[in-house]
Protein backbone atom coordinates (compact mmCIF):
# COMPACT_ATOMS: atom_id res chain seq x y z
CA UNK A 1 0.00 0.00 0.00
CA UNK A 2 1.24 3.50 -0.75
CA UNK A 3 2.33 5.59 2.24
CA UNK A 4 -0.27 8.35 1.77
CA UNK A 5 -3.73 7.60 0.37
CA UNK A 6 -6.44 10.10 -0.53
CA UNK A 7 -9.58 9.46 1.53
CA UNK A 8 -12.88 10.67 0.05
CA UNK A 9 -16.06 11.09 2.14
CA UNK A 10 -19.36 10.55 0.33
CA UNK A 11 -22.88 10.63 1.68
CA UNK A 12 -24.00 7.27 0.30
CA UNK A 13 -22.57 7.07 -3.23
CA UNK A 14 -18.98 5.86 -2.64
CA UNK A 15 -19.37 2.62 -4.59
CA UNK A 16 -21.11 4.31 -7.53
CA UNK A 17 -18.46 7.03 -7.65
CA UNK A 18 -15.56 4.54 -7.46
CA UNK A 19 -17.08 2.46 -10.27
CA UNK A 20 -17.45 5.59 -12.41
CA UNK A 21 -13.96 6.91 -11.70
CA UNK A 22 -12.31 3.55 -12.44
CA UNK A 23 -14.10 3.45 -15.81
CA UNK A 24 -12.34 6.68 -16.86
CA UNK A 25 -8.67 5.80 -16.47
CA UNK A 26 -6.41 2.97 -17.61
CA UNK A 27 -4.73 0.95 -14.84
CA UNK A 28 -7.76 1.49 -12.58
CA UNK A 29 -9.81 -0.97 -10.55
CA UNK A 30 -11.97 -1.57 -7.51
CA UNK A 31 -9.78 -3.41 -5.00
CA UNK A 32 -12.29 -4.13 -2.26
CA UNK A 33 -15.68 -3.14 -0.87
CA UNK A 34 -16.48 -3.40 2.84
CA UNK A 35 -20.20 -3.35 3.57
CA UNK A 36 -22.20 -2.27 6.59
CA UNK A 37 -23.71 -5.13 8.57
CA UNK A 38 -26.78 -5.27 10.78
CA UNK A 39 -24.96 -3.26 13.47
CA UNK A 40 -24.78 -0.23 11.16
CA UNK A 41 -24.30 2.67 11.31
CA UNK A 42 -25.25 2.57 7.62
CA UNK A 43 -27.92 0.38 6.02
CA UNK A 44 -26.98 -3.33 6.02
CA UNK A 45 -25.44 -4.30 2.69
CA UNK A 46 -24.54 -0.75 1.66
CA UNK A 47 -20.87 -0.13 0.87
CA UNK A 48 -19.12 1.37 3.88
CA UNK A 49 -15.60 1.65 2.43
CA UNK A 50 -14.46 1.22 -1.16
CA UNK A 51 -10.76 0.83 -1.91
CA UNK A 52 -9.90 1.59 -5.52
CA UNK A 53 -7.07 2.63 -7.80
CA UNK A 54 -7.04 5.34 -10.46
CA UNK A 55 -4.12 5.13 -12.88
CA UNK A 56 -2.31 3.02 -10.28
CA UNK A 57 -2.90 5.43 -7.38
CA UNK A 58 -4.90 4.13 -4.42
CA UNK A 59 -7.94 5.93 -2.99
CA UNK A 60 -10.40 5.17 -0.21
CA UNK A 61 -14.06 6.18 -0.44
CA UNK A 62 -16.32 6.14 2.62
CA UNK A 63 -20.09 6.34 2.80
CA UNK A 64 -20.02 8.47 5.92
CA UNK A 65 -23.29 10.37 5.65
CA UNK A 66 -24.19 13.96 4.85
CA UNK A 67 -22.16 15.66 7.61
CA UNK A 68 -19.27 16.59 5.31
CA UNK A 69 -19.20 17.61 1.66
CA UNK A 70 -16.46 18.32 -0.85
CA UNK A 71 -15.18 21.85 -1.46
CA UNK A 72 -12.79 23.35 -3.99
CA UNK A 73 -10.16 23.43 -1.24
CA UNK A 74 -9.07 20.03 -2.56
CA UNK A 75 -9.12 18.74 -6.12
CA UNK A 76 -7.80 15.89 -8.20
CA UNK A 77 -5.35 17.12 -10.84
CA UNK A 78 -5.24 15.10 -14.06
CA UNK A 79 -2.28 15.59 -16.40
CA UNK A 80 -3.61 15.13 -19.95
CA UNK A 81 -1.30 14.45 -22.90
CA UNK A 82 -3.74 15.52 -25.64
CA UNK A 83 -6.75 17.70 -26.34
CA UNK A 84 -8.75 14.52 -27.00
CA UNK A 85 -8.01 13.34 -23.45
CA UNK A 86 -8.99 16.75 -22.03
CA UNK A 87 -12.23 16.73 -24.05
CA UNK A 88 -13.20 13.17 -23.08
CA UNK A 89 -12.57 13.57 -19.35
CA UNK A 90 -14.23 16.99 -19.31
CA UNK A 91 -17.38 15.63 -20.97
CA UNK A 92 -17.64 12.60 -18.69
CA UNK A 93 -16.81 14.36 -15.42
CA UNK A 94 -19.10 17.36 -16.01
CA UNK A 95 -22.08 15.11 -16.84
CA UNK A 96 -24.35 15.83 -13.88
CA UNK A 97 -21.69 18.16 -12.47
CA UNK A 98 -20.64 21.68 -13.33
CA UNK A 99 -17.93 23.49 -15.25
CA UNK A 100 -15.76 26.05 -13.55
CA UNK A 101 -12.80 28.12 -14.80
CA UNK A 102 -9.21 27.45 -15.83
CA UNK A 103 -9.66 23.70 -16.27
CA UNK A 104 -11.56 23.12 -13.02
CA UNK A 105 -14.87 21.29 -12.73
CA UNK A 106 -17.04 19.55 -10.17
CA UNK A 107 -18.33 16.08 -10.86
CA UNK A 108 -21.87 14.89 -10.00
CA UNK A 109 -20.79 14.19 -6.41
CA UNK A 110 -19.26 17.64 -5.93
CA UNK A 111 -15.62 16.49 -6.08
CA UNK A 112 -13.40 19.07 -7.79
CA UNK A 113 -11.09 18.05 -10.63
CA UNK A 114 -8.47 19.93 -12.63
CA UNK A 115 -8.28 18.61 -16.19
CA UNK A 116 -5.01 20.13 -17.37
CA UNK A 117 -3.03 19.46 -20.55
CA UNK A 118 0.68 18.79 -19.99
CA UNK A 119 1.54 21.75 -22.19
CA UNK A 120 -0.12 24.35 -19.91
CA UNK A 121 2.50 24.44 -17.12
CA UNK A 122 5.21 24.26 -19.78
CA UNK A 123 3.82 27.35 -21.55
CA UNK A 124 3.27 29.19 -18.26
CA UNK A 125 6.95 28.55 -17.45
CA UNK A 126 8.19 30.12 -20.67
CA UNK A 127 11.50 31.96 -20.26
CA UNK A 128 9.81 34.81 -22.16
CA UNK A 129 7.63 36.55 -19.52
CA UNK A 130 5.47 38.22 -22.19
CA UNK A 131 4.59 34.84 -23.72
CA UNK A 132 3.87 33.36 -20.31
CA UNK A 133 1.54 36.29 -19.53
CA UNK A 134 -0.30 35.87 -22.83
CA UNK A 135 -0.83 32.19 -22.02
CA UNK A 136 -2.07 33.11 -18.54
CA UNK A 137 -4.48 35.66 -20.00
CA UNK A 138 -5.82 33.09 -22.48
CA UNK A 139 -6.23 30.44 -19.74
CA UNK A 140 -8.10 32.83 -17.46
CA UNK A 141 -10.77 33.22 -20.15
CA UNK A 142 -11.37 29.47 -20.43
CA UNK A 143 -13.47 26.90 -18.68
CA UNK A 144 -12.20 23.72 -20.41
CA UNK A 145 -8.59 24.24 -21.46
CA UNK A 146 -7.99 24.45 -25.21
CA UNK A 147 -4.42 23.59 -26.19
CA UNK A 148 -4.52 25.27 -29.61
CA UNK A 149 -5.66 28.58 -28.08
CA UNK A 150 -2.85 28.39 -25.51
CA UNK A 151 -0.28 27.70 -28.22
CA UNK A 152 -1.58 30.61 -30.29
CA UNK A 153 -1.31 32.87 -27.24
CA UNK A 154 2.32 31.75 -26.89
CA UNK A 155 2.97 32.56 -30.54
CA UNK A 156 3.46 28.93 -31.55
Amino acid sequence: MQKITTYLWFNDQAEEAAEFYTSLFDDSRIISVQRYGDAGPGPAGQAMMVTFELAGQRFLALNGGPQFTFTEAISLYVDCATQAEVDELWAKLTEGGEESHCGWLKDRWGLSWQIIPTVLPELLSSPDPAKAQQVMKAMLGMQKIDIRTLEEAAGL
